[in-house]
């Protein structure tokens, strides 16, 4: 997959996005936090802390008794720790969550990615690779921080030096990121043609039960401490919804290994899917919840 379509297209594609999340933040992203800050913590408690152990579990099982590939394990433990993609808003939309906590959260988790991400991603490399060459050196671990940090910053500083031009660019800039994107993942499928059978067996069982379990636990968590349904609803799809993008282009620009980028592009399309099936069950949820509590009301 060393190609200029990857090599070039797909920073490009991914500067372009981080730039466009940029676009949209402003510091009251970061405020709203302070109203709701035990659901904040505990969703980021999740997504940062506790899916990351679940997912290292999950791919020791399948390195031990499957004879995983450490690259694919490598591939996984990268997605975990992959912030929520923009993508959970709309889902929250779609399903009646609270889109402001999905905004601030998705706000939080791409900062919180800087550190995050490289630590893990390291971790991954050195433990499953035994410190092979491909291992994450100071110098690749700045280009991570590069890749996330600086479209974002530029971004958030055009929002708040000339916030009717951020306003006018947001649908333009998620337009094109959207355009090269799918180009990109197109080429990069066709230059995999061959494999693809392969990767989905290699990773699919894995990553559909890393999804399930984010998806399940993104909505549960909050509620079993008596968060309220739409709340719940932000979580789920923010913990289940990864920004694949984000750890696919590290994957193939950062650390130029395809392989380590597969559980990405695999998670990307399954998750679609699955989150739109959890919103389904949710929404149907909610109203026999609705229902009942109607009906103890009238009596």
């Amino acid at each position: 997959m060393d190609s200029a379509l990857t090599t070039v297209g797909l920073p490009v594609a991914l500067g372009v996005i981080m730039l466009g999340l940029g676009l949209s933040l402003t510091v009251r992203d970061f405020t709203r936090l302070l109203s709701m800050p035990w659901t904040i913590l505990l969703v980021l408690g999740c997504q940062i802390l506790l899916l990351p152990l679940f997912c290292f579990g999950l791919v020791l099982v399948f390195v031990e008794y499957f004879d995983q590939s450490p690259l694919l394990a490598v591939g996984m433990m990268m997605m975990a720790a992959s912030p929520g993609g923009t993508t959970a808003s709309l889902y929250s939309h779609l399903f009646k969550g609270n889109v402001a906590l999905n905004i601030s959260l998705t706000a939080v988790n791409s900062v919180t990615a800087i550190v995050t991400l490289p630590l893990i991603t390291g971790f991954s490399l050195g433990y499953f690779t035994d410190g092979g060459s491909i291992g994450l050196q100071a110098g690749k671990m700045i280009q991570v921080f590069a890749v996330i940090l600086v479209p974002v910053a530029i971004g958030m500083f055009v929002r708040a030096k000339m916030t009717a031009f951020a306003e006018r660019m947001e649908r333009p800039v998620k337009l094109g990121s959207s355009i090269v994107l799918v180009a990109v993942i197109i080429g990069a499928i066709a230059a995999e043609w061959e494999n693809l059978p392969q990767y989905i067996v290699s990773v699919g069982l894995m990553v559909l039960i890393f999804n399930v379990v984010s998806l399940t636990i993104g909505y549960w968590a909050p509620r079993v401490v008596g968060t309220e349904r739409p709340e719940a609803i932000a979580s789920c799809m923010e913990i289940g919804l990864h920004n694949t993008t984000l750890s696919m282009t590290i994957a193939i620009t950062v650390l130029n290994s395809t392989e380590i980028a597969i559980p990405s592009s695999v998670y990307g399309v399954l998750m679609f899917f699955t989150a739109a099936v959890a919103g389904a069950l949710l929404t149907r949820r909610g109203a026999r919840e609705e229902k009942a509590e109607a009906a103890a009301g009238g009596t």
